[in-house]
């Protein structure tokens, strides 16, 4: 299974609370924390939710 790399690139302060979320279920805590995960359909429906938030690149 192909892997993806997703870096928080911006903060998430003044974020709605869904965003918050969203970051923390990924693994985002930090800024510029790096995480794997396989690119499945769960997956790339969480980045599209925060996408203005992380950077997203094949692994």
């Amino acid at each position: 299974m192909a892997k993806l790399k997703i870096t928080k690139v911006r903060s998430a302060i003044k974020r709605p609370l869904r965003q918050k979320r969203t970051l923390e279920a990924l693994g985002l805590r930090k800024m510029n924390q790096v995480v794997e995960h396989d690119d499945t359909p769960v997956i790339q429906g969480m980045i599209a939710k925060v996408e203005h938030l992380v950077s997203v690149e094949k692994a």
